[in-house]
């Protein structure tokens, strides 16, 4: 790491995470104005309407997930760092990868950084083809300085997402005496590599911005910071060149000029794997407990379900629980009881009379919230509660042992008989939201085939009723689905998961509440069209300030 790296992170780390307003009737400053040149500084959003108030992003300081750094490195060096990214502190789920609240600076951080860059500089210089692509220029000697500074402006840009200022480029370039020594002009560029690896604007999401004028706590990003927020929401990854030259040009100080970048964005490959990956992180089968070439199937049919309805089709979004087809193979196919494609290759097949519909059939999703070794009612009752639903369960006293690693023990048999107590007493008032959820999907194992009596117990044969208390009863994941969407919450808990995603966080504020209402009022007004509520919410004017307390 190069000198002052430290102290910024210093800086950086003072400018602590807080959420406000944006109140339309003052402190917006004019578009005209910006800091830093090179089109960084100018506003990315425009004063919204009197008398309205948006919720502004909060100035977290965001560390990569392993997964944004992952791609962040693909798209700088063009290989995948595989098992490199094993040391790098691990990202809980709540239920999204990117909660920084859940994030701690530590020692661990900086020695996996360090890990992380020295393995990929070895690798990078070792490939004659691909450190060549990465430098971009031929170097005449060792001490060629114009291509070597050339080569760490573009790279520069790429890596920080932000062009280099001139003194920073000269301070990469003395790396340049290395390579007297040496005889070898990749020396140096090893050096710079590792040095951007490990800088913390590569590994975390930095956002300073500029001051309102007469507001004590509001900031506008520039154009970078904007891009950076676009990027990493849609892709998971850094900025391509072509939106850092956007940026460059000030085109993204309005919210129109977002819009158009983020169009741009949701047409390419990886917004389908990012909201492949939203869905999945959501839903709670990013991580499967399914055998591999299983879940491999499996993944391939969750992941078309939502590309096809989403970006194919442009469809409402509550077709993901509607859709009467789904996109097996021959072994998928007899796996669900479905009729056979006769293909080794996935293919769209009716799911006919077989009870099944949309993702909740899917094995993906029904893999999640098991419990000794079976299908558990209460944690699918509340799996489909809190993340589908957005309802907080709260959590069972400690002293009650509900997670011991053992079925409840009794004379009952049954799952249905031993499950009384959970409708009895204090226990009924949570468990009578969960456990009839559950128990409508109990003819589908943990994953996802059909059963009629409960594993090894032949006499104990599954009813299937189930009941979403206060919408209605139903029988397997159909009819359950078609119960949730009447229900009618299902779209605003989407737009309220989509927003912690975006945002970082789960824990939301009354602002943050009344923020998600009104990006639910446009996506029901642009009949739940998925793609559509992402350009809605980077293009708010909201999406380009950030407040602090």
């Amino acid at each position: 790491m190069i000198p002052g790296r430290v102290a910024r992170l210093a800086l950086v780390v003072s400018c602590a995470a807080c959420v406000g307003t944006i109140d339309g009737s003052h402190g917006v400053v004019d578009s005209e104005q910006g800091v830093g040149g090179q089109g960084g500084g100018m506003l990315p959003g425009t004063p919204p309407p009197a008398g309205t108030s948006l919720v502004a992003g909060r100035a977290a300081l965001r560390r990569l997930t392993e997964n944004e750094l992952r791609n962040t490195l693909k798209d700088l060096l063009g290989t995948d760092p595989g098992v490199d990214l094993d040391v790098w502190p691990e990202d809980a789920r709540t239920p999204f990868d990117n909660d920084y609240t859940t994030q701690f600076g530590s020692r661990a951080v900086v020695e996996a950084a360090k890990s992380i860059a020295e393995k990929a500089a070895i690798r990078l210089l070792t490939d004659p083809a691909g450190r060549q692509r990465v430098v971009g220029c031929a170097p005449a000697s060792p001490s060629d300085s114009a291509c070597f500074k050339q080569f760490i402006s573009r790279f520069g840009r790429r890596a920080l997402r932000r062009p280099l200022a001139t003194d920073e480029i000269d301070r990469y370039a003395a790396f340049i005496a290395h390579n007297t020594a040496s005889g070898d002009f990749y020396t140096a560029v090893g050096m710079v590599v590792r040095a951007m690896l490990q800088d913390v604007e590569l590994l975390y999401r930095i956002e300073l911005g500029t001051p309102v004028p007469k507001e004590t706590n509001l900031f506008r990003l520039n154009n970078f910071e904007v891009a950076t927020r676009l990027s990493y929401l849609l892709w998971g990854s850094a900025p391509d060149d072509e939106l850092l030259d956007v940026a460059a040009r000030s085109g993204l100080a309005s919210p129109a000029g977002v819009r158009s970048a983020a169009a741009r964005l949701l047409g390419a490959k990886r917004a389908r794997e990012r909201v492949g990956r939203f869905h999945s992180l959501w839903l709670g089968y990013e991580r499967s407990t399914l055998p591999g070439n299983l879940d491999a199937k499996m993944q391939v049919e969750s992941a078309a379900l939502i590309d096809r309805v989403v970006f194919d089709d442009k469809a409402s979004w509550l077709e993901i629980f509607q859709r009467k087809e789904s996109y097996v193979d021959d072994t998928l196919a007899a796996h669900y009881g479905m009729t056979r494609p006769n293909s080794t290759t996935p293919k769209w097949v009716p799911y006919g009379t077989t009870g099944r519909q949309g993702l909740l059939s899917h094995g993906t999703f029904l893999s999640v919230a098991a419990k000794f070794n079976d299908t558990s009612p209460t944690q699918r009752g509340k799996m489909i509660r809190e993340r589908l639903l957005c309802q907080e369960i709260p959590l069972p006293d400690p002293s009650m042992m509900v997670n011991v690693d053992e079925p409840p023990k009794g004379d009952a048999m049954c799952k249905y008989d031993r499950y009384v107590a959970h409708r009895q007493g204090g226990c009924a008032a949570c468990h009578s939201l969960m456990d009839p959820v559950g128990f409508g999907l109990e003819n589908y194992d943990t994953a996802g085939k059909y059963r009629t009596t409960e594993p090894n117990l032949p006499a104990c044969r599954i009813a299937g009723q189930g009941e979403l208390v206060g919408v209605g009863t139903f029988r397997g994941p159909a009819e359950l689905g078609n119960l949730l969407i009447k229900g009618g919450d299902l779209d605003r808990c989407a737009v309220m998961q989509m927003y912690r995603f975006a945002s970082g966080r789960k824990e939301l504020t009354e602002e943050d509440r009344s923020f998600v209402d009104l990006l639910t009022m446009g996506f029901r007004q642009k009949t739940n069209h998925f793609d559509e509520l992402l350009l809605e919410y980077a293009s708010q004017p909201a999406f380009g300030y950030r407040v602090i307390e």
